[in-house]
């Protein structure tokens, strides 16, 4: 047993009632049991930390099991990007296995349940047996083939292992009870034809066993003592217990499945076919995209082990399921990240800065910390020079008392250099600013000791050389969606809640301290946020991803008081383009006549709308045909208002061409 002053879990109260009832601690086994059609996002991090942390608790191994039992979704690519990233997290698993280990004693134990007269072979079209399943509220039917004798069942079940048979013509079901009240316990599938080749037997099998006849087996096989799976299981333990009941041994350890709440993200899409969706439909790049709330993808992004495992520990474990905020995730790399990633500067929307009566040629390197929140980080050397680049959003010609940045006649402080004021300003023939001209003051430079240095003023700016500074590419990310829960509207598929804005690419300035910087390294941008070195870098080509901004910026704004004057409500005016939606979604049923009609409206509306507006409708399923014609009746408007062309609408355009509706066909081609 275990003893510490934190308080236990339902799952740590579970096992330490079965260690005081008797169960050895040395019988303590637990898994970790992926399947490998898809790479491991967030969610699975809880499923991952609640496994191997116990294990670590009570000093118990782990296996990691690979459950692959379907190859037509699963590839040897994702057993090795899975197995990548619970290496990364810091985990080490004990034995490596496969559910495809087990498949001869899986059929060897089905033909000892059809001799028992516990399974049978159906041959039925899934369509019947869904009818004959009833609902949870009416009894469900049973099958006629349900009563063949053993023999039959036999010679069926073996010639279908042979390949004698096409895909759906049979299936081997367990006979529970079709009147069961657990639906999941009237008659379940135990195997089903499958001819397609497995990434590790090859083609020696052509029937593979289900989830529920493979999970606990396996399990048993294992030894596993502690079955821990996500609620959505729960349902489920009954047809788990069922089905150990025929073939365990009592003398041999039973698993225990227990059930925990799942981990739900807000912003942010679980379900690995809707990952695999945006990948397959270059709304991403991969799926190591930084965008995507895969492990992968977080580990590109800049994320941390620690910052995940310690996000995973303050969500906790809980027996229902709820909504984590993001902003907690993301609050845990900046927590991790303010005391381990080194300070530097860039800049990046630069507009020019000339020191006046700084002497040209000179140059200084400046000592700079590396971070006030190490002490063993030390300092490093930063080049100052006449001219500068500084952000453009730092300063203002004119700004009230409020405003504590770069403005005509008022000081600011160069981070770790002098203290500047701002003089005049060179613009060109459309009153853009090419330079802002100010003055130093040679005595307060930052660190020196003197008086003047101490100085206090309310604004400090970031910085870089104009004559040192390295170019470099920036990646900045932004939450792929802008919906709290994408996948959870009815009427509307996910996809429609794309971020336009998710990724903006920027070259911006850096200083000259990142020329050797390493893929994956992470670094402060002061005053702008936490960035690391993607993997797409290379020497002489810096490219920079945006982790997360060094506050949360999509924080709900504090409600406003309440004012006791009467509100008078009014009806909010419908944006154009919801407007354009709506009229697309019944254009295929109207008469052609009432069509123009729409078409016209659709077209008048489209001059209340915006490119960013329209595009994130591209992605719009292929099945709501009306809604694309709407689209390319819009974006017809606004190439003719003069939208520049880019790959997105290219995208659009070439798969509104391959359409079988004759309509949108046409619209495209309007606008090719």
């Amino acid at each position: 047993m275990v003893n510490d002053n934190k308080s236990l879990n339902f799952l740590e109260q579970i096992i330490e009632e079965d260690l005081a009832n008797g169960l050895s601690n040395n019988k303590l086994r637990f898994r970790f049991p992926p399947e490998p059609n898809g790479y491991l996002h967030i969610g699975h991090t809880k499923a991952i930390g609640i496994s191997f942390g116990l294990g670590e608790k009570y000093n118990a191994p782990v296996n990691l099991r690979f459950d692959d039992t379907n190859p037509a979704k699963e590839e040897q690519e994702y057993v090795d990007a899975i197995k990548k990233d619970v290496a990364w997290l810091g985990y080490t698993w004990d034995k490596e296995l496969f559910s495809s280990d087990y498949f001869q004693q899986l059929y060897d134990w089905a033909i000892i349940l059809i001799k028992k007269g516990k399974a049978y072979v159906d041959s039925q079209s899934s369509e019947v047996m869904a009818e004959q399943k009833g609902t949870p509220t009416q009894p469900g039917v049973d099958s006629p083939y349900r009563n063949r004798s053993i023999e039959e069942n036999l010679d069926l079940f073996e010639r279908m292992k042979q390949g004698e048979f096409e895909e759906g013509a049979h299936i081997l079901r367990a006979k529970i009870d079709m009147k069961h009240p657990n639906m999941l316990m009237r008659d379940p599938i135990m195997y089903r034809i499958l001819k397609k080749h497995h990434h590790r037997t090859g083609n020696d099998w052509c029937i593979y066993p289900m989830y529920d006849w493979t999970h606990g087996e396996s399990d048993y096989i294992e030894q596993i003592s502690h079955s821990l799976c996500s609620l959505e299981f729960k349902p489920h333990r009954e047809l788990y217990d069922w089905f150990l009941d025929q073939i365990v041994d009592v003398n041999k350890l039973r698993p225990k499945q227990r059930e925990f709440a799942r981990l739900n993200l807000s912003y942010t899409i679980m379900s690995k076919r809707k990952l695999l969706q945006l990948v397959e439909q270059g709304i991403v790049y991969g799926w190591d995209d930084p965008r995507m709330p895969t492990i992968s993808g977080l580990r590109r992004r800049g994320y941390t082990p620690k910052a995940i495992r310690h996000f995973v520990e303050r969500v906790g474990v809980a027996k229902r399921d709820n909504v984590i905020d993001v902003s907690l995730l993301e609050f845990c790399i900046r927590e991790d990240l303010n005391k381990t990633a080194p300070r530097v500067m860039a800049v990046m929307d630069p507009v020019k800065l000339v020191i006046t009566n700084y002497p040209e040629g000179k140059e200084e390197w400046l000592e700079a910390e590396n971070n006030p929140e190490d002490e063993s980080a030390g300092y490093r050397k930063i080049p100052f020079s006449r001219e500068l680049y500084i952000e453009r959003d730092d300063f203002k010609e004119e700004a009230n008392s409020k405003y504590f940045r770069l403005t005509l006649g008022k000081e600011v402080r160069l981070k770790n250099a002098y203290i500047i004021k701002g003089e005049d300003v060179v613009k060109d023939a459309h009153g853009n600013i090419l330079e802002i001209h100010c003055v130093y003051d040679k005595d307060t430079l930052s660190g020196s000791g003197t008086e003047a240095s101490l100085r206090k003023v309310k604004g400090t700016l970031h910085w870089v050389s104009i004559q040192h500074a390295l170019k470099a590419e920036v990646r900045e990310y932004d939450r792929l969606f802008m919906d709290e829960a994408p996948d959870s509207h009815q009427d509307k598929e996910f996809m429609e809640f794309l971020n336009p804005k998710s990724l903006r690419v920027i070259e911006a300035f850096v200083e000259p301290s990142l020329k050797e910087a390493k893929v994956g390294e992470r670094f402060q941008f002061q005053r702008l946020g936490y960035f690391n070195v993607d993997d797409d870098a290379s020497e002489g080509k810096l490219i920079f991803n945006k982790t997360v901004g060094l506050r949360d910026t999509w924080a709900k704004q504090k409600p406003k008081e309440v004012s006791n004057k009467p509100q008078v409500k009014t009806q909010p005016k419908r944006k154009a383009i919801d407007v354009i939606q709506q009229l697309g979604k019944k254009y295929t049923n109207l008469p052609e006549a009432k069509q123009q009609k729409v078409k016209a409206e659709i077209q008048e509306l489209a001059e209340q709308v915006n490119y960013e507006e329209l595009e994130p409708l591209f992605n719009t399923a292929v099945k709501k045909v009306g809604t694309r014609i709407a689209v390319a009746i819009t974006l017809d408007v606004l190439l003719k208002k003069g939208v520049e062309r880019n790959d997105e609408i290219h995208k659009f355009i070439t798969k509104a061409l391959e359409d079988k509706n004759d309509i949108l066909v046409a619209e495209a081609q309007g606008i090719i």
